[in-house]
């Protein structure tokens, strides 16, 4: 978020955290879920690259379409072990599944006011 505006929301009252602080979260909760996020936009690029739909790859991996939506939106319902499962079949080295965990990915402020919260 631009200094401006954090300037400007502060000014009204806002507050600007992570995630982690809003949630509560622990230092390993919050590695877990990062990892996570990692994974699903990991998948989601890989699959894309490939010039698969969400349909194909389902059916690649005997899977509905509206699970691989879930893996790619890091459902709490989908495991690591299927994320990793997944971005093997399609293709992901030992090398491109480091690169993925190890990446950073841009972290999300997160405003709040009161009881609403919104990210940016």
């Amino acid at each position: 978020m631009r200094k401006q505006k954090k300037k400007r929301l502060a000014a009204k009252g806002w507050k600007v955290g992570s995630v982690k602080e809003f949630l509560g979260l622990s230092d390993e909760e919050s590695a877990y879920i990062e990892l996570k996020i990692r994974l699903a936009a990991g998948l989601r690029r890989r699959r894309q690259e490939k010039g698969l739909s969400q349909l194909d790859l389902a059916a690649k991996l005997q899977s509905s379409q509206s699970r691989v939506a879930k893996m790619e939106a890091g459902d709490p319902s989908v495991s690591l072990d299927l994320l990793i499962r997944s971005l093997i079949s399609l293709g992901a080295s030992e090398r491109e599944l480091s690169q993925i965990i190890t990446t950073p990915r841009p972290h999300s402020a997160r405003v709040e006011k009161g009881r609403e919260s919104f990210l940016d």
